[in-house]
């Protein structure tokens, strides 16, 4: 436990932030997880529409690296390929 009022600080700083990026990251995995196991084309279109914003919204608040974000939406955008044909 920190005695320093700046560290006390970052600790409260940092445990929020942590909080919120565990459930950024969650869902993430979520939407990837909802492409990949989709039943159809169709529904794998949709859910790949939805991971696609949630990839992007995430890089953008750099929860992951930008080309983290598009590696996963190519990965993710061959497996909707797959399905459909």
């Amino acid at each position: 436990m920190p005695n320093i009022r700046s560290s006390k600080k970052r600790m409260r700083q940092s445990t929020a932030r942590r909080a919120r990026n565990r459930v950024s990251r969650a869902s993430v995995r979520t939407a990837m997880k909802k492409v990949r196991e989709a039943a159809t084309a169709g529904e794998a279109d949709a859910a790949f529409k939805a991971a696609e914003r949630i990839l992007d919204r995430s890089a953008r608040k750099r929860l992951i690296a930008k080309n983290a974000a598009a590696r996963t939406k190519r990965r993710l955008r061959a497996v909707v390929a797959k399905k459909s044909s």
